[in-house]
């Protein structure tokens, strides 16, 4: 396959155990929920699939780097302790060997938040909100080395009947894993705008649905946006569901976090596709967790990319 047989392998892995754990919570009679400093729901599952994950990339690549979004910090409190019994029985019932301070240390493993020359970054659950209200959200996982992505695994538990695990590695192109093996994906061929299908965030707050009504008619698109939570966006353009991914900003400066994109964005281009910021700019995964040098997020089917671009710029 490629030099990264090895970490595809052990991302593969780790992300359908986290996606195991999450359906294993979200099937569950309730949901337990912690309020974010940003006020982001975080759950079980999050914590629960963030020790997964760490956990397997610590065991095989113990020098390597993780940037995840998650950290234990809260899960110590006097106040917290329900919900870390709750995390860490969830973890047990994938790693049955586990205890509560294996857990905590397992979540805290992806507290880095600088660059380096080999790191993963992890959003153990893309999608929180999505995941809470039945919708769309993922487990995606990538390497990073020398600021630039090579292995991306993308877990969708909700995408499809069964749920689809995609993965990806640098000029190698990208798949969907089936039950009859891993099937290369590919997008779409439009090139004509008013033939395509755009989709976008479910929450506005993530992306600027205003602007993107604009900018989709400037573009002539007849067809309804797809509003999906998650990395899931990006499989669905990647596999050809959709054509355009729109991520606008709605706060001046925002930056983006870096486990929010650098899976998706690796299956898209493996796939075909093309990826950028809204001004047209590759995105710079080479400054630690947050993407300082970009602003919103465009994911296309690499024909319609400069006319998405040139529309933004318009708008």
């Amino acid at each position: 396959m490629s030099a990264y047989q090895r970490e595809v392998q052990i991302a593969l892995e780790a992300v359908t155990s986290a996606a195991v754990l999450c359906q294993n919570v979200r099937q569950g009679d309730d949901f337990v929920a912690l309020a974010k400093s940003d006020k982001s729901p975080v759950t079980v599952a999050d914590f629960g699939s963030q020790a997964i994950v760490c956990r397997a990339i610590r065991a095989a690549f113990p020098r390597d780097l993780i940037i995840a979004e998650e950290n234990a910090d809260a899960l110590r409190t006097e106040d917290q302790a329900p919900l870390l019994a709750r995390v860490v029985a969830e973890v047990k019932k994938v790693v049955p060997s586990a205890d509560e301070a294996q857990a905590l240390a397992w979540i805290d493993a992806g507290i880095s938040r600088d660059a380096a020359p080999r790191v993963w970054t992890l959003d153990p659950i893309d999608g929180t909100k999505g995941f809470l209200r039945g919708g769309q959200y993922a487990v995606a996982l990538a390497l990073i080395i020398d600021g630039q992505i090579e292995v991306a695994a993308l877990a969708c538990p909700a995408l499809d009947d069964e749920g689809s695990i995609f993965w990806a590695v640098r000029g190698v192109g990208a798949f969907q894993r089936t039950a009859a093996g891993d099937k290369p994906i590919e997008v779409t061929s439009t090139s004509n705008s008013a033939k395509a299908a755009l989709c976008e965030s479910v929450e506005s707050g993530h992306s600027d649905h205003d602007q993107s009504a604009k900018i989709a008619a400037a573009l002539q698109i007849a067809r309804p946006s797809v509003r999906m939570d998650s990395q899931a966006k990006y499989a669905a353009v990647a596999r050809g569901d959709a054509d355009i991914y729109l991520r606008l900003p709605t706060i001046a400066g925002y930056q983006e976090k870096i486990w929010d994109h650098a899976a998706g964005a690796l299956v898209i281009a493996e796939a075909g596709g093309k990826v950028t910021d809204i001004d047209g700019q590759p995105l710079d995964f080479s400054l630690g967790s947050m993407l300082k040098n970009n602003r919103g997020v465009v994911a296309t089917n690499g024909r319609l990319h400069d006319a998405v671009i040139a529309a933004i710029a318009k708008a």
